[in-house]
């Protein structure tokens, strides 16, 4: 049996970052960027544990704010719309 691909350290890093730091899973980690999940994970741990990224403790209050600016993104946007069609009502109303 041959071995599986290898990756460049930058490459690991980058994607275990994407999990740990941007909230992404990491099979979505490893969707976008032609990887097993399997594989972000395994990376996600050996860096915690080496110290390059910060333990998962550490990092949850990150990936919770991101959820949080998401949602109320999401908000805005759907307001921002709202706004959008109330306008062009009311300035069809005025012609």
């Amino acid at each position: 049996m041959g071995k599986g691909k290898r990756y460049e350290k930058s490459f690991k890093l980058q994607a275990a970052r994407m999990a740990a730091e941007r909230g992404y899973s990491c099979d979505e980690v490893g969707r976008r960027l032609g990887v097993s999940g399997f594989s972000v994970r395994a990376w996600l741990r050996q860096f915690r544990a080496s110290g390059e990224l910060p333990p998962k403790e550490a990092a949850q209050p990150v990936s919770d704010e991101l959820k949080a600016l998401r949602d109320e993104n999401r908000q805005l946007l759907l307001e921002n719309e709202i706004l959008k069609k109330a306008t062009a009502y009311f300035a069809k109303d005025s012609l």
